[in-house]
């Protein structure tokens, strides 16, 4: 099991979001900071006071949400997927794109971070 950790502006939003707009799983919650499940993935939502969002960088950079690093979601079925997520009003960071391995679109969590929600293509479902 992989284990991500996403850095998040509210916990309660987030834990909200992804739970009930992407199906995890919420497997522990200590207010400022949450583990959610899906799959063989654990996603640490870290809020602003936790030490992950705490760390400063030697050139004074500090950890922030959102980049381009994400979090992917396969799906049997992207139309539908993305059909159910717009209907809950979901952020979209563009359309869905078409390629060798199959289609793709990218959303934003409450804080800004991206996901990818992906229908692999029958070759790299194999």
């Amino acid at each position: 099991m992989a284990t991500v950790r996403y850095l998040v502006t509210n916990v309660e939003d987030s834990v909200n979001y992804y739970v009930k707009n992407l199906g995890f799983e919420l497997k522990e919650n200590f207010g400022q900071f949450a583990i959610v499940e899906h799959d063989d993935l654990t996603l640490w939502l870290s809020g602003p006071k936790t030490s992950g969002a705490k760390a400063i960088l030697d050139n004074g950079d500090k950890p922030i949400p959102g980049g381009w690093n994400r979090i992917v979601i396969k799906v049997d079925s992207i139309d539908n997927t993305v059909k159910q997520l717009k209907s809950l009003g979901t952020d979209f960071r563009n359309e869905v794109l078409s390629g060798v391995g199959g289609k793709q679109v990218l959303i934003r969590d409450p804080s800004g971070n991206p996901i990818e929600i992906n229908e692999p293509s029958k070759f790299a479902k194999s």
